[in-house]
């Protein structure tokens, strides 16, 4: 066959898929739109091209609909038609998945959004605090507030309760209370064939509930989650510290942090992580510690001094002692909690994680290796970036000590999880090339400077496109079993997005 008549039958194939294809679609819309009860947005509806951006904009997607359903009656409708159609779904609670996984991560899906979702109850008699999914974290901890309680989540805002809790959800009170997914007690959840599940929990849909704590998204379509919550703290005391440090006094600096880190006295209610970015020239590199303390503040001296002692005078200092209320946000940067009808902002990057292991801490190669990249290579960048060195880990973290296979969370020996983000100039595309490479050689410098076979994983709500073996290193030992599940409550697989877990 010659070249131009293999390209006549390929033509041809196309536009038989097409022609097939293309009723099915027109049929899906057509029942999704008629049932009624609930928002449909598709290419054509006003309003679409705003409910279809991505909070990365390195992503352009175009779902086949944007739905907004109000009970879980019309999310079960909206998927059994899915089902039906054998079309592929995804929820969306806050939208901030950093590969437009909300979204689907490609075109054609249709797109549960969450938004509707928004109560937050708490139980007088219990503290089990009932959180609607399409909850913000500023609101999840105003409302609890108003209680005199608390869940461990992460500082922004604007990040939605949903996907945040169904992969991990860590913040400075983690090390005292645990993962955002280690507080929820059952979850109410729609399932792929429209089911609607209640209460799925240790002793009700045990194996659902086990994989919805760390891969809920691949799952179902979670409504609610039912939390355990915590008395809010009398105080709390946040401390952000700046240094300008040359490579080696860096690598030293975070040498002493993970010794101090393991010291047999350090209190559950430390809670801090490692800032870096470009240093003042090339050949240094800019060093911070932020954390909270969630204890008395004339503690908090005596706690931190054993560490800050081994570093220089800071450049700067603040400590600032409030409510555990203002501590939150404080940390939160934008001055307010409440996101209900504000704008949230966009940004157009590339993040990558890594968890490195208790057992085994970064080595002082790999230290000097990696503050030697960023303060050379990562100076002369063409894209803004910084690393957060969060502490997981560390004497009686509340993360570590849940036993590995009571969640689909795989990764309860690590010390840090560090997130490593570069943006492309002034937040909009395109995104250089250089960006990609200049993340992956920051993580390399480290990988490749520690043992062979070192123990390190990734953390999936720092989810990256590009991570090759992702698979162990987001879930490890735990993937195999999540494969049986898959096909266990998925057989159609509609929840299929870039780094689903794969039936």
């Amino acid at each position: 066959m010659s070249p131009s008549q293999q390209l006549l039958r390929y033509g041809a194939i196309v536009c038989a898929i097409l022609a097939s294809i293309q009723p099915a679609y027109a049929d899906l819309i057509s029942d999704l739109t008629g049932k009624g009860g609930f928002t449909v947005l598709t290419p054509s509806s006003p309003g679409y091209n705003n409910a279809s951006t991505a909070f990365n904009l390195r992503f352009t997607f175009q779902p086949a609909a944007v739905t907004y359903p109000t009970t879980p009656q019309h999310i079960s409708t909206i998927l059994s038609l899915t089902t039906k159609y054998n079309h592929q779904a995804v929820a969306r609670s806050g939208g901030h998945s950093y590969i437009a996984n909300g979204l689907g991560g490609k075109d054609g899906v249709v797109v549960v959004d969450m938004s509707n979702f928004n109560s937050v109850t708490v139980d007088s008699s219990t503290n089990v605090a009932s959180i609607g999914v399409g909850n913000r974290l500023g609101d999840v901890a105003l409302a609890l507030n108003q209680h005199g309680r608390a869940l461990p989540h992460g500082t922004c805002p604007y990040v939605g309760v949903g996907g945040h809790s169904g992969h991990g959800g860590y913040g400075f009170t983690s090390r005292k209370w645990g993962l955002t997914l280690d507080t929820i007690q059952s979850i109410d959840v729609v399932l792929a064939n429209g089911t609607i599940v209640n209460g799925a929990s240790s002793s009700k849909y045990s194996d659902l509930f086990w994989a919805l704590r760390g891969s809920s998204s691949s799952f179902g379509v979670v409504t609610t989650i039912h939390t355990n919550t915590f008395a809010a703290p009398p105080s709390a005391t946040i401390f952000e510290y700046h240094w300008d440090l040359s490579p080696s006094d860096a690598a030293a600096a975070t040498s002493a942090f993970q010794s101090y880190v393991l010291s047999p006295n350090l209190p559950q209610e430390m809670g801090a992580e490692i800032v870096l970015g470009a240093g003042s020239s090339k050949g240094r590199v800019s060093f911070g510690l932020t954390g909270g303390w969630y204890a008395p503040a004339d503690q908090y001296n005596s706690v931190l001094q054993p560490y800050l002692k081994h570093l220089p005078t800071p450049q700067s200092a603040q400590v600032t002692n409030g409510t555990y209320i203002q501590s939150v946000e404080l940390l939160g940067g934008l001055g307010r909690l409440n996101t209900t009808g504000i704008p949230d902002g966009h940004d157009t990057f590339y993040a990558k994680s890594l968890m490195t292991p208790e057992s085994a801490p970064m080595s002082n190669k790999s230290l000097n290796a990696f503050y030697t990249y960023l303060a050379n290579q990562g100076f002369g960048a063409n894209t803004n970036w910084f690393v957060e060195i969060e502490l997981y880990g560390g004497t009686n973290s509340a993360i570590n000590n849940v036993p590995l296979d009571a969640t689909a969370f795989a990764r309860r020996s690590s010390m840090f999880t560090i997130q490593f983000y570069t943006s492309a100039p002034g937040g909009v595309p395109p995104f250089p090339s250089q960006g990609f490479t200049l993340l992956d050689d920051m993580v390399d410098s480290i990988v490749n400077n520690n043992p062979k076979g070192w123990d390190y994983g990734a953390y999936t709500n720092y989810i990256d496109d590009k991570l090759a073996n992702w698979q162990n290193l987001y879930y490890a030992s735990h993937y195999p079993r999540l494969r049986n599940l898959k096909d266990k409550y998925d057989p159609h697989d509609t929840f299929n997005f870039p780094l689903a877990i794969q039936e």
